[in-house]
């Protein structure tokens, strides 16, 4: 893809972060070439505490010395900011709305419990565990119901706004799984859900943004040892 002259285009994240992985996605759909600039979050840059003084939180773009915040936010902003590259969002105010209701659903949602999926066991986890597959089979259901007689994406051929928000956090469901030993996603409870994911996981720019799986792993395994730990002495 012959990457768009689009001034100067910095990501700060963190390359394990899904949220980050949006951003860069959403970049690449759009043929936007783009600095990334990766953060220890242990140890926060003084130039991540200035762009982000708020929430002091990845991702954040920077975009010729203008600074946004929030992955949602800067999403939408990419796609406003070169609508003539293909789109992310549809023009139709009602189909926009749409997938604004369900990346939030996501967001609100599922988030959370892979949190605490991710730093619990026992009694505590399977709880959360049956919270996270109610969410995800009414995100089954919704999502069949909207978007069931699209083609490959709900944008139609190539991944949008939706899949972007979705797809990277689909890979750390799997990821998740690894870690935790619970199952969460499989093509038996959720089947349009995990085709439509793994269809995404799979497409050119979006599997050239994927983190490293083995990698992903072995920093996952980490942070889980290191945040279980930190929470026993709280």
């Amino acid at each position: 893809m012959t990457m768009a002259t689009s001034g100067e285009v910095k990501i700060i994240g963190l390359w394990a972060s899904s949220y980050c992985v949006r951003i860069e996605v959403a970049l690449k759909l759009k043929g936007i070439s783009y600095e990334y600039i990766d953060e220890d979050l242990s140890n926060k840059s003084p130039l991540l505490l200035q762009l982000n003084p708020i929430h002091k939180k990845v991702p954040v773009l920077l975009h010729n010395g203008k600074t946004i915040a929030e992955s949602l936010i800067i999403l939408e902003y990419i796609d406003e900011t070169w609508p003539d590259l293909p789109a992310l969002l549809p023009k139709d105010p009602y189909e926009r709305a749409l997938l604004r209701f369900w990346a939030n659903f996501f967001d609100s949602k599922l988030s959370g419990s892979g949190r605490t999926i991710f730093i619990t066991e026992g009694e505590e986890q399977e709880k959360e565990v049956a919270v996270l597959k109610e969410n995800l089979n009414v995100l089954e259901n919704g999502l069949k119901k909207d978007f069931g007689d699209k083609k490959s994406f709900c944008n139609g051929e190539t991944p949008g706004y939706l899949e972007v928000v979705m797809g990277p956090s689909f890979f750390w469901l799997k990821i998740l799984e690894d870690v935790s030993r619970a199952k969460l996603i499989d093509h038996k409870n959720t089947p349009f859900l995990f085709s439509w994911l793994t269809e995404f996981c799979e497409f050119g720019v979006a599997k050239d943004a994927l983190p490293d799986q083995a990698k992903l792993v072995a920093f996952a395994k980490k942070r889980r040892e290191m945040l279980m730990e930190s929470s026993k002495h709280q």
